[in-house]
């Protein structure tokens, strides 16, 4: 499986990328539909301390894409969340399939 990074406003950092590989990875084991991930990190002035650390996860696999966002004040709880949201989204998708 491809996972490809993008930064955007960000400095480029080791070990976010390695915390979303782990984390990408492990759903990849669970879900072996996954092709490909597309992780994007970004920043955003907001007038709120708790967000501004963006994180998208966009999954390639058969059918519709799938896609998460998530805001935190820091990227590994953005990951977390995104990782989560595309963890339901992936049981709905595999529920679906094993009910055809």
């Amino acid at each position: 499986m491809d996972i490809i990074f993008e930064y955007h406003d960000v400095t480029a950092s080791e070990s976010l990328e390695a915390f979303a590989r782990e984390k990408i990875n492990k759903l990849a084991e669970k879900y072996q539909m996954v092709i490909r991930a597309d992780v994007f990190f970004k920043t955003e002035n907001t007038t709120s301390d708790q967000t501004g650390m963006i994180c998208n996860i966009r999954l390639s696999l058969p059918g519709p894409r799938l896609f998460a966002e998530a805001s935190h004040d820091n990227f590994r709880d953005s990951i977390s969340e995104s990782i989560n949201d595309l963890e339901r989204q992936l049981r709905k998708r595999k529920e679906k399939m094993m009910n055809h």
